[in-house]
């Protein structure tokens, strides 16, 4: 029972959705095809594996259906959460019941609280790339208060992790980002902050894409961060191990 992590796998399997990867450079050519190959090649049913977002380019939620029901097929249990093109999701609600309704078995939603496995804690939600020098945004946003916003759901993702972990103290607890807390010479101090209080040793995020000479994995503040883009990783999911003491 073994613990994996990717994200950004941008699929686009639905009719309608033309968001070809391809060009984004070689890397990308039968990235869905290099994905499942891969995945299989390492993955087992009795393991677990956090997608944290870009899973879709579907703009409704049904028409992430098919994309969704890809990743069902996969071995696995898949724990996802949600990037910045996931437009296509909605409340918790209305995804379980469209779960239910066609099928998906082994596709949990990450995304403000937390699950124990076998050998982690793990928690989560989107986070905000608050750098607005990278940001292409139409209008005046107020970062402030975006912030703000995820931070609370970060700190309720937290919460949940923690009082998982007063039932199994010797479980880590580990952390899913889409966005980047760090990334070069930008740092969120804010959510650098909470992880740090919550005592967190290990943050995983995606979102970066290209520039494949950054390092995947360094530690900011005592924190290691770890890039689990898709393309990054070749398309292969990435093992998790415990931290050996």
């Amino acid at each position: 029972m073994s613990l994996f992590a990717i994200s950004d796998l941008h699929l686009s399997i639905g009719e309608g959705i033309n968001k070809p990867m391809e060009v984004f450079g070689a890397r990308w050519n039968d990235y869905v095809k290099k994905l499942e190959k891969n995945w299989r090649a390492v993955v087992t049913d009795n393991d677990d594996v956090v997608v944290a977002g870009d899973i879709s380019w579907a703009l409704k939620l049904e028409q992430a259906l098919p994309d969704l029901k890809f990743i069902d097929s996969l071995p696995g249990t898949k724990y996802i959460g949600k990037g910045n093109h996931d437009f296509w999701w909605s409340t918790a609600s209305k995804m379980h019941k469209l779960f239910e309704e066609n099928d998906i078995k082994t596709i949990k939603i990450l995304y403000n609280n937390a699950y124990r496995l076998p050998s982690f804690i793990i928690c989560g939600t989107r986070g905000w790339f608050t750098d607005k020098l990278h940001q292409n945004v139409v209008g005046e946003v107020d970062y402030d208060k975006i912030v703000n916003r995820e931070l609370l759901r970060l700190k309720l993702s937290l919460d949940e992790a923690k009082r998982l972990q007063l039932e199994s103290p010797e479980l880590e607890i580990l952390v899913f980002l889409h966005f980047p807390p760090v990334h070069g010479d930008f740092s969120c101090p804010e959510i650098v902050e909470l992880l740090k209080e919550y005592g967190i040793k290990r943050c995983f995020f995606g979102h970066i894409h290209g520039a494949y000479n950054l390092p995947r994995s360094f530690v900011h503040e005592g924190i290691q961060m770890i890039m689990t883009s898709a393309d990054h990783l070749n398309f292969a999911a990435m093992p998790i191990l415990p931290e050996i003491n």
